[in-house]
């Protein structure tokens, strides 16, 4: 007689099962963190800051800053740090507005260049720049804090020496599109913020040199005796962070229809903040692109119900303070 065998019931998994996996992922807080912001400041702005208008301002205002964002967490993923993102950007933003405007006073050139020739350029300006940044950590040896700070002092005297301190308008109409243009419902900036990430955490995840970037920032001795080559993945991570920083400058212009000396200003600020309130280690090595896009939305959020509330520049400076010190607190406990 053949022996019954009873099949093993399925485990289904409990509430309780279901939350614990869900806390135990590295960015289930920064979720709720961000959910529980957005509630709060709306009860305190009385529900303007979760209107879809509000929402969709919230992620075109994010957009600037989530590019750039993309490069500081390239290089402080890899051990370093980009001070110069904000003077970075706005010296693309003046050189290119000057290539482009019509006002025979500004201009670069003395004639105004199309805005498929200035946009190529002011890539290429970041990239210089980040390139710099990069030989000077990689080649030299110098401290990336030290590099990069005194490039945003140069980055802002090229931005000066350009606009003689003045805002540079006149721009090409076609530029606008590119600021404040829409494919579909979605704007432009934002498709551009989304697809530097999907690149991003492609690279990060799946990629030798996404990995050699964690590698540098974790141990570069050992890297260096595993044969990842750290020099170079040192000045890329930099060259990287220059281009970005390129893009972001182009996308401001293009939605502000000027370069001024008083926008972007501070930029790096706010991609430091939202990179370490992402979750990335100021000691490189550790840190997701998804904690990171959440940070980004942190600091947009925070931005944003400021604005609302008509909250000062020194107020906001304060906050954005408070968080990056707090976050980096919460690392250093980590670690410990």
């Amino acid at each position: 007689m053949a022996e019954i065998v009873e099949r093993p019931k399925p485990v289904t998994a409990t509430a309780k099962d279901i939350a614990r996996r869900f806390f135990r992922h590295e960015n289930a807080t920064l979720a709720l963190v961000l959910i529980a912001l957005t509630g709060g400041l709306s009860i305190v702005t009385k529900g303007l800051i979760i209107s879809r208008a509000n929402m969709m301002n919230v992620l075109l205002q994010s957009s600037v800053r989530g590019v750039a964002s993309g490069g500081q967490a390239f290089v402080i993923l890899s051990g370093g740090i980009d001070l110069s993102v904000g003077g970075m950007a706005l010296a693309t933003s003046f050189i290119g507005a000057s290539m482009m405007t019509a006002s025979p006073e500004y201009s670069l050139l003395g004639y105004p260049v199309s805005m498929y020739g200035a946009i190529p350029v002011m890539l290429l300006v970041g990239v210089g720049f980040g390139a710099l940044n990069g030989t000077l950590v990689s080649r030299i040896g110098m401290p990336p804090l030290i590099v990069t700070l005194g490039m945003l002092y140069i980055s802002l005297g090229v931005a000066w020496r350009v606009s003689g301190g003045d805002s540079i308008v006149e721009l090409p109409a076609g530029l606008a599109f590119f600021g404040a243009g829409k494919t579909g419902i979605v704007p432009v900036p934002v498709i551009v913020f989304i697809t530097v990430w999907v690149v991003a955490y492609f690279v990060l995840n799946y990629t030798t040199f996404g990995r050699s970037v964690y590698a540098v920032g974790g141990n570069p001795v050992s890297s260096q005796l595993s044969g990842v080559n750290v020099k170079a993945i040192r000045l890329a991570v930099f060259i990287i962070s220059g281009f970005l920083s390129g893009l972001a400058g182009t996308l401001w212009t293009a939605r502000s229809m000027a370069a001024s000396i008083r926008t972007l200003i501070g930029l790096e600020l706010d991609t430091i903040a939202a990179v370490c309130i992402g979750g990335v280690s100021l000691m490189g090595g550790r840190g997701t692109p998804i904690g990171v896009i959440i940070g980004i939305m942190i600091i947009g959020v925070v931005n944003n119900a400021m604005s609302i509330l008509g909250a000062s520049s020194f107020t906001q400076g304060v906050a954005k303070g408070a968080i990056i010190i707090t976050a980096v607190a919460v690392d250093y406990i980590r670690r410990r």
